[in-house]
């Protein structure tokens, strides 16, 4: 079953299966999402929880102890249950299980709320801390919209617009972890002109980000903004030839190939207090 929420604007689908959003429409209906085609890529906008990326042979060591754990982690791929839905918004819940916690020994709540307001979608994610000792998470976002998008323009003259200039290195990968040589940012005046070239290695991984949105979209037709003010880090992925770009903010990227440690020292990892909670949030929203 998929929970559908509609605005005056916009129109979305979620599946309580990793509480992801499947499908996203404009006003006449056009899709902005991509199919997951699986030629290509199924997933379509999967949740990132408790890790973003991959750790090095897919194990991390906690407290002593280790244990595996898949790139992204397994939210993506867990049952969620509803807790509310209405007309334009909805609210599901992952709790710790025997299954994750022979992944990831933390007792832990995963609330996501997805709303409908006019030609925005706003998602939010808060993480609750319900055991006794501090949780080490990181949490990230991962829609792939289409490429082109549907409103007119070749492929070749789509484009990211960054918020801010974004001068910095970025960190090549290898065998999709982080390695120790760094290639030049290939933003340009904020501009990330996209082409199949950029994706060889994989993602782009902007772990030392300074913007909190961006708009994708071909230059002088209507666009999508991507805006996430909490959210320190930015990968954008496609597979070449693909008919999908993903615009991804993380807090927390893969681990570097050097890294074998605990859990809690990897790079990009937040502690979560008991009791405590930390919420992760983005907006799509669609320009007039």
């Amino acid at each position: 079953m998929l929970l559908t929420l509609s605005s005056a604007g916009i129109e979305a689908l979620i599946s309580p299966l990793g509480a992801e959003l499947v499908r996203l429409r404009d006003e006449a209906g056009r899709d902005l999402l991509w199919n997951g085609d699986p030629a290509f890529w199924t997933g379509r906008s999967p949740l990132l929880f408790p890790i973003v990326g991959r750790l090095k042979n897919d194990r991390t060591v906690i407290n002593g102890l280790e244990y595996n754990l898949k790139q992204h982690g397994f939210a993506r791929t867990s049952p969620f249950d509803i807790v509310e839905v209405g007309p334009d918004s909805c609210q599901l819940m992952l709790r710790s299980s025997p299954l994750t916690l022979e992944q990831y020994p933390f007792d832990f709540e995963l609330n996501v709320t997805y709303r409908a307001d006019g030609l925005k979608l706003v998602i939010e994610a808060a993480a609750l801390n319900v055991g006794k000792r501090a949780m080490p998470v990181s949490f990230g976002f991962h829609p792939a919209f289409r490429w082109p998008l549907p409103y007119g323009g070749t492929r070749e003259a789509h484009e990211i617009r960054f918020e801010r200039a974004e001068t910095q290195p970025l960190p090549r990968l290898i065998d999709g972890l982080l390695g120790p040589v760094a290639r030049r940012t290939p933003v340009k005046d904020r501009l990330l002109s996209l082409h199949d070239d950029l994706f060889a290695d994989g993602a782009l991984i902007f772990d030392q980000l300074e913007s909190r949105t961006v708009d994708y979209g071909v230059p002088g037709r209507r666009s999508i903004t991507v805006s996430f003010p909490n959210m320190p880090h930015l990968g954008i992925w496609t597979k070449p030839g693909a008919g999908f770009v993903c615009i991804e903010p993380w807090q927390g990227y893969a681990s570097p190939t050097g890294f074998d440690g605990e859990l809690v020292h990897k790079p990009g990892i937040v502690l979560i207090g008991p009791g405590d909670r930390r919420r992760f949030s983005m907006d799509i929203k669609l320009t007039p």
